[in-house]
């Protein structure tokens, strides 16, 4: 497991990252705010261990910052004891746990652990691309927090693309797969479907660029979009 820890204070980084790396774990240290963002936004991390007390930019502005850019890494905050506002507001801006100092570095080993397990577990289960949504378990599209009423096959076809965002799918393939029979390779079945996906995506945001972009002669593809794609 890889982990960003951002943490100033050098005696609680230092024990933090020594007893991080002691469980097998990846560590990368950085000693402020900005700094912090910057490792954070470039992503590959499995979690991320954010002070919220920090010189440049304070822990809560990080979180806000990464979340706004669709950033979804799990992050655990750092808190003084007494500050229940930091946490409620932390929790708000979307850290998925907290931990009040003092603590023991066991307890934060045990809450990272449980934290990736139960984030991987949701992922499973949820498509997430750009604004796009998709919820394998309740069957449920969002776009920009909007529900798109999608038939069954609507479903299966957007879903099937957001699996390889960036890939290029051909007709024949998407056949294969939503349709399970071949079909007519003439036939505009899947041409017909992308588009009353678009109809339905573009009627709740008109002047956003549609996620399932055509390529001429080939197929569809979903596209890698990120979250300044609004």
């Amino acid at each position: 497991m890889k982990v960003l820890v951002v943490e100033d204070e050098a005696k609680i980084a230092d024990f933090v990252c020594a007893g991080l790396r002691e469980q097998g774990f990846t560590v990368e240290h950085c000693a402020n705010g900005t700094e912090g963002f910057e490792h954070a936004s470039q992503g590959g991390y499995d979690a991320i261990v954010l002070d919220i007390m920090l010189p440049g930019r304070d822990g809560l502005s990080v979180l806000k910052g990464l979340r706004k850019a669709g950033v979804a890494t799990p992050v655990i905050l750092l808190t003084a004891r007494n500050e229940l506002e930091d946490r409620v507001e932390g929790l708000a801006l979307g850290a998925d746990d907290y931990l009040a100092k003092p603590f023991f570095v066991e307890e934060l080993i045990a809450r990272l652990h449980a934290l990736v397990r139960r984030v991987s577990g949701e992922r499973q289960n949820v498509l997430a691309v750009g604004k796009l949504r998709l919820d394998r378990i309740s069957r449920e599209v969002t776009w920009f927090e909007h529900a798109v009423d999608l038939t069954s096959r609507e479903f299966n076809l957007i879903e099937y693309l957001m699996r390889s965002p960036g890939r290029v799918l051909t007709r024949t393939q998407i056949l294969e797969h939503v349709w399970g029979y071949d079909f007519d390779p003439s036939t505009n079945v899947v041409d017909v479907c992308i588009q009353r996906i678009r109809k339905k995506i573009h009627s709740i945001a008109a002047d956003v660029e549609s996620p399932i972009e055509s390529v001429r002669g080939v197929g569809y593809r979903f596209r890698k979009l990120d979250a300044g794609a609004e």
